[in-house]
């Protein structure tokens, strides 16, 4: 199976920055689109960007010009760069990534990380 685990999370000022990543692991065959969602308290689960194999970017209206996703292919890792955080992104922030397993490299399975918790207060 494939393991995601996320890092970065943690309290944050407004106006501030943090930086999160997560990391692939387990029987990988290939992985295409990988991506950050959040879920705030009492909010469903929203997208918040997504970075294809090829490089395409997509993102939440409300981080737009704010958040940067990148990936690093020979790391199975992907960040999110976050910048000019505002309290409204306080939510826990889950990876997401779309890949075959060496078991079965002809089916696509989503899977999860665990989540990791973004708070931004003064």
């Amino acid at each position: 199976q494939v393991q995601l685990v996320e890092s970065g999370g943690g309290l944050v000022q407004p106006g501030g920055s943090l930086r999160l990543s997560c990391a692939a692991s387990g029987s990988i065959f290939s992985i295409n689109a990988m991506g950050w969602y959040r879920q705030a308290p009492g909010k469903e689960r929203e997208l918040v960007a997504i970075i294809t194999s090829g490089g395409s970017t997509n993102y939440a209206d409300s981080v737009k010009g704010r958040f940067t996703i990148s990936r690093d292919d020979a790391k199975n890792t992907v960040y999110l760069q976050m910048n000019s955080l505002k309290p409204e992104d306080t939510a826990v922030y889950f990876c997401n990534a779309r890949a075959t397993t060496l078991r079965n490299k002809t089916v696509w399975y989503n899977y999860w990380g665990q989540g990791t918790q973004v708070t931004v207060s003064s």
